[in-house]
């Protein structure tokens, strides 16, 4: 049997009037719809460190702390289908963190180099997220169910 691969994701809530999550988009890749900051744990690196670590590198946050961990999938990779494990975190930013920008990926994985088109969206989502990376939202606050994710 295959060894999954280890990967975190990162629901990083900025709180304002109402909760807000950070998601992106790659430029010049619609296909790959709108996600969350995730990505593989490198040998010996904890599973805190890791997901920082994708933050910064996928949107070039450095201010956010983790909350807690909030969920562990196994999941299939949806192009692949080789075996993945996904820890899913929450994090928190400061209130005054940009709504928006643009940020080069840094890192070695196979994303380093393209552009991110960061924001903060509302909660709850008006839509999912690709390969229902928002399932774990609700976890958080079950208000932040996505609508359609009971279908899932």
């Amino acid at each position: 049997m295959t060894r999954p691969r280890i990967r975190v994701a990162a629901y990083v809530i900025r709180d304002r009037t109402v909760p807000e999550v950070l998601v992106f988009d790659h430029i010049g890749l619609p296909e790959a719809g709108t996600q969350v900051p995730a990505g593989g744990v490198t040998s010996g690196e904890e599973l805190e460190e890791a997901v920082l670590r994708e933050v910064a590198e996928e949107t070039g946050l450095r201010t956010v702390t983790v909350v807690r961990q909030i969920a562990v999938e196994d999941k299939p990779h949806p192009d692949t289908g080789h075996p993945r494990r996904t820890s899913f975190f929450h994090l928190q930013a400061p209130a005054n963190t940009s709504d928006a920008w643009d940020h080069q990926v840094h890192g070695d994985g196979d994303d380093a180099g393209l552009t991110f088109a960061c924001r903060f969206v509302l909660l709850p989502l008006k839509q999912p997220l690709a390969d229902d990376q928002d399932t774990w939202l609700g976890h958080i606050d079950p208000r932040w169910t996505t609508a359609d994710s009971g279908s899932r």
